[in-house]
Order: C-alpha cells, then structure tokens, then sequence
C-alpha cells in the first residue's frame, strides 16, 4: 500500500520551504502515528553539504513535534530506511540524486519500502525518482549515475517544475513540450508535467493530482492533454 506526496517543488514564490505541503504532510502524520521523519539530502542543491540541508528541513518541521534526522547521520543507510517512519527526498540534481542511490545500494531498498507503505514525500529530484526512469529531469548532467532507472513508484515519469511556453520570450530555443517530444521519439513511457504548487497524492492505487494549477500529460503520438486537480494518474499505468 502506498503513502505518498510526489510534489513539483518543496517552495512555491512567497512562501517558506515546505509551507504549501505541511498540511497535507502533517495530516498523513497525525492519520499514521508518524513522528520521525528520515531525509535524504543526497540531491544537494547548490552543491550544499547534507547537514546545511537537513537543517533546513528541520526548520520547516519545528514546532510541529516530528524530529528530522539525515540518512547520513546513520551508520548503516540501509537500516535507516528500512526502519524509518516517514521518509522525505528533497530536490537538487537528480542525476547526484540517483547516483547516491544506486552507489549506496539504495534504489531498490527504497522502492521495496514505498511499496510496503512507509510514507514518502518527494520534491522535484525526489519526485523524479519516482518514476521507472530519471530520463525526464531539468538537471544537468555533472555526474555519471550506474544507471537511469529509479524506483518505479509509479507507472510513468515525472517532469517537475514544468514550464508553459512563454509567447512574449524571444528566446529560440526549445520548450519544455518539445523536449519531451524528442524523449517520446525514442520512449513510449508517459510523462506528467507538473506545475509548480501542484502535487500528486498516492494513496495505494489512487494517484490524485492537488493543487491549484492543471497538470500537462504526454503520451507517444498522441497531442498532450490537460487534465484538472483530481485526475487520478494511475490510469496512465494501464
């Protein structure tokens, strides 16, 4: 049974990390007797160090009675999930993100413990990584992971921080829409395009589209769609 917010960013403009997502995050929590909560700052934006990181997610969560601790802080990482509570990516590069993983021997015993039901929150890299490949990321390529795949939480993938073509831009080159069109050239895996603000709750087999902004969805030679804030995903894994 799946317990999951797959979300586009962890910060919404004029808002404090994570405040858009509390809510629903503290409401899973209390439904679920969570009060731990287990980071994973592999993504490290910016290049910043795991604690900078987790004590940013430790701020966000003060005050609310869940203690925050980095998988880093563990001697064994493999336990660490294993045995967490609650578990939270946070965004960066999602190819440092997925080549942590899979050199820690991770990926898999991540995905085993989303399937088993721990609860898992995911931003922007941690979002893609649910998915059955990383091919769909914004990121730059600054590392070599062993390899694309990642847990397969869902059935497609995930374009996080999806962008509109702005008409008033004289900027040539390509659109966010056109790159996953040359992803679909070579790929038949579906791909969601979602906005900033907007998020996916996975509850078992339901895979609901919240927030305030419409989701773009792409299929192989088909036109993209949109669909509205209570689509439920988990048809695109049929």
């Amino acid at each position: 049974m799946r317990n999951m917010i797959i979300a586009s960013t962890s910060t919404i403009h004029g808002s404090s990390y994570l405040a858009y997502l509390l809510p629903d995050i503290l409401k899973a929590f209390k439904i679920n007797d969570i009060k731990n909560l287990l980071f994973i700052p592999y993504a490290r934006p910016g290049g910043i160090s795991y604690d900078s990181y987790t004590d940013k997610v430790r701020e966000a969560f003060k005050d609310t009675g869940v203690t925050v601790k980095g998988i880093h802080e563990y001697e064994n990482t493999q336990d660490a999930i294993k045995n967490a509570q609650a578990i939270f990516t946070g965004g960066g590069n999602t190819f440092v993100l997925v080549k942590t993983l899979h050199d820690l021997n991770l990926m898999e015993t991540l995905r085993k413990q989303i399937y088993a039901g721990t609860f898992y929150i995911g931003t922007s890299a941690g979002s893609n990584i649910c998915g059955l490949n990383m091919r769909n990321t914004n990121d730059m390529p600054i590392v070599m992971p062993a390899s694309f795949k990642t847990t397969g939480a869902i059935g497609y993938n995930i374009n996080a921080h999806y962008l509109d073509p702005d008409t008033d831009s004289t900027h040539m080159g390509e659109t966010r829409e056109e790159r996953i069109k040359e992803f679909h050239f070579y790929n038949n895996l579906p791909v969601v395009g979602l906005r900033e603000g907007s998020y996916i709750r996975v509850t078992d087999k339901e895979e609901l589209l919240c927030g305030p902004h419409t989701a773009r969805v792409f299929t192989k030679d088909n036109e993209a769609i949109e669909v509205n804030s209570g689509y439920d995903f988990a048809q695109l894994s049929n």
